[in-house]
């Protein structure tokens, strides 16, 4: 506010020039878009988001379901292919594709290759797996707080990037301001350098 009231009092300063006044109320209306508009820009984000991750979230949770499968071979032992290279260390302990049978709601039974979470399982052990309404291996599904970590840093991200262009914006204004000054500047001295420092001169 006494930037306000400063600028209004400046507005009739004989020193005072256009461009001056265009660069100090455009300051002002940068400060305010940085402390108002860019955080709501960022919250606007992040709830559009946040709505439509809650709705994923509520459709996965409805349509997927966690089954325990039961390991009849290494799909490797049946000539598939798996996800990792076996001759990587890694895939040792990464997941592996195997064969392996479960029952769904209304008991249904399913046999068929799916990704185990452990490399090193035996025929007859058990792992969970989550799958859909035909039974089929999904990922498991997203949780509601997953869901607002990303929708909380979307709406941060958002307004970070809110802040840079209207920063961007200002800092090219004001540039676009000097070189307007500079040209006037080079006008003026053009028209009264070549009297400069002469008797009389203005007289």
């Amino acid at each position: 506010m006494r930037v306000v009231l400063g600028i209004w009092r400046w507005r009739h300063n004989p020193l005072r020039r256009t461009t001056d006044l265009v660069e100090a109320w455009l300051a002002v209306l940068v400060a305010a878009l940085l402390v108002l508009g860019a955080p709501a820009a960022g919250w606007l984000s992040g709830a559009a988001l946040e709505s439509s991750l809650q709705r994923t979230v509520a459709a996965q949770q409805h349509d997927r379901q966690e089954s325990r499968a039961v390991l009849v071979a290494d799909a490797r032992q049946r000539g598939q292919v798996g996800f990792f290279d076996p001759e990587s260390a890694a895939a040792q302990n990464a997941d592996t594709r195997v064969i392996a049978r479960w029952t769904t709601s209304g008991d249904v039974k399913h046999v068929g290759t799916v990704t185990a979470p452990r490399a090193h399982l035996k025929a007859g052990d058990t792992f969970s797996i989550w799958t859909d309404t035909r039974g089929r291996q999904v990922p498991p599904p997203i949780s509601g707080d997953v869901a607002h970590f990303h929708a909380v840093f979307s709406g941060i991200t958002a307004t970070l990037l809110a802040a840079a262009l209207l920063l961007g914006a200002w800092r090219l204004a004001v540039w676009r301001l000097v070189r307007q000054r500079y040209k006037r500047l080079d006008r003026q001295w053009a028209q009264v350098g070549p009297d400069w420092g002469r008797t009389g001169t203005g007289s």
